[in-house]
């Protein structure tokens, strides 16, 4: 049986500390892990127990990562079942985290966009992916 690959994204980030409320108490996401001066890199791993993906923020003296280039960088969670994508948008609110309109306005037919303290943004689409 083939095992499924892990899928990471890893972004720069100044702060780290500051995407945890975002990340961990909003997306509900875990840190998986974190190190310190690794090479001159601080990072923070986050994801979920046996999913097949996570988020690394990595960190260093040797440049600084600033802002999202665009308001289009996103990261997309497809939540197909109602009651989950009503908790979790629900939850980022309760957090503190205030709704943003999309930048493309297809992502606010279905979804709730959030802008993180880097100014990336996140879509929780009510909707399944197909195709």
């Amino acid at each position: 049986m083939m095992k499924i690959p892990t899928f990471r994204i890893v972004r720069p980030t100044d702060n780290p500390d500051a995407l945890l409320p975002f990340y961990r108490d909003g997306l509900g996401l875990t840190v998986l892990d974190s190190f310190q001066d690794h090479d001159g890199f601080d990072a923070i791993i986050m994801g979920r127990e046996n999913v097949p993906y996570h988020f690394a923020f990595t960190r260093t003296d040797k440049h600084q990562a600033g802002k999202a280039p665009t308001k289009e960088n996103l990261l997309v969670f497809y939540l197909p079942d109602h009651a989950e994508w009503e908790n979790a948008v629900e939850r980022m609110k309760a957090t503190g985290f205030v709704p943003v309109s999309a930048f493309n306005p297809y992502w606010d037919k279905k979804g709730v966009t959030f802008e993180d303290p880097d100014g990336y943004r996140i879509v929780l689409q009510q909707t399944d992916w197909a195709p």
